[in-house]
């Protein structure tokens, strides 16, 4: 490192160190990835890559006094540090770790030889904390499991078998300020210039002046209406009189129509697997508090939580 890159690597510890009293301890992502990923400094892969060694989360890494830092605590540092490791050398950044460990471990007993564990909202952040932990990993176990590739492919089914075609038209098109252009260009269009080369000259459109005009296919809905009415009208490979909308005047060129199909399922896998795991939530959610009422004596700050929660359901 350079002078100031170890300058900022000490000044990152003990900035950490302190924020690492209670939250660390407490993360839930398996930390034996995170210690391999994260901390373990990198090593040439062999011709014939050997499975990585399992790694003992009891193990012991390093004593301060009669206090122990284990692979367990490098994990669960490695990946609540995430974001600053992406900023140390991977060959450097166990160390990293261990020296907030340290730090960490110094100063959590200070802290509770002053007494600060005793202090009633210590052990009330120390409840959030656990709570947090434990509704993460029953996130992990129970909602995120069902995140299959069969639930998947099933919502994907769903979504075909509910899939409705529609008209979608492949255009490009001229934009100008005045008629008065539009009929000059549709003269040179009438006169046999090519489309694509009249849009990178004289079109208004930026991305017109780059691909020759072309807008791709879109559905009804998608263009305003004075460009679609002409748009879905004209067949294939004709060519429109200027078309006027609140953007200027259009000279419009139709490609080809099709009728729409539904996506490939790897295409839109992302957001069905988000579907699949967003309703899972939900019916864990309402089958938990179906037996836990809960009560908010303040009535505005009732009446705005159910609202909220009735927006986020409506979303869905």
């Amino acid at each position: 490192m350079t002078h100031l890159a170890k300058q900022g690597f000490r000044n990152t510890i003990k900035t950490l160190a302190g924020m690492l009293v209670l939250g660390t301890a407490l993360s839930v992502l398996p930390f034996a990835a995170q210690a391999q990923d994260a901390a373990a400094p990198a090593a040439a892969a062999p011709a014939t890559p050997a499975a990585p060694a399992p790694i003992d989360p009891a193990a012991v890494v390093a004593t301060v006094g009669d206090m122990q830092i284990t692979e367990a605590d490098l994990g669960f540092a490695a990946e609540d540090l995430q974001q600053q490791l992406q900023q140390i050398p991977v060959e450097e950044r166990r160390a990293f770790l261990v020296n907030v460990l340290i730090d960490m471990k110094v100063m959590a007993k200070a802290a509770r030889d002053a007494g600060m564990a005793n202090d009633d909202i210590f052990k009330r952040r120390l409840s959030y904390l656990e709570d947090r932990t434990l509704r993460r990993d029953y996130f992990t176990d129970k909602v995120a499991a069902a995140i299959t590739e069969a639930s998947v492919k099933a919502a994907y089914d769903e979504m075909v078998k509910n899939f409705v075609p529609v008209e979608e038209v492949h255009a490009r098109h001229i934009l100008v300020a005045t008629e008065e252009e539009a009929k000059a260009i549709k003269a040179e269009l009438d006169g046999g210039k090519p489309f694509e080369v009249l849009a990178m000259e004289k079109t208004t459109d930026p991305s017109g002046k780059q691909n020759g005009g072309d807008l791709g296919f879109f559905q009804k809905g998608m263009m305003v209406p004075e460009f679609e009415a002409v748009a879905f009208t004209l067949e294939p490979g004709k060519i429109s009189d200027p078309v006027q909308s609140q953007f200027g005047w259009h000279i419009i060129k139709v490609e080809e129509k099709r009728m729409s199909a539904p996506p490939p399922m790897e295409q839109v896998a992302q957001q069905l697997s988000q579907q699949v795991m967003m309703k899972a939530f939900d019916d864990t959610m309402a089958t938990l508090k179906k037996d836990l009422p809960v009560n908010i004596p303040d009535a505005t700050l009732a009446a705005a939580v159910q609202k909220q929660a009735e927006g986020e359901a409506a979303g869905q």
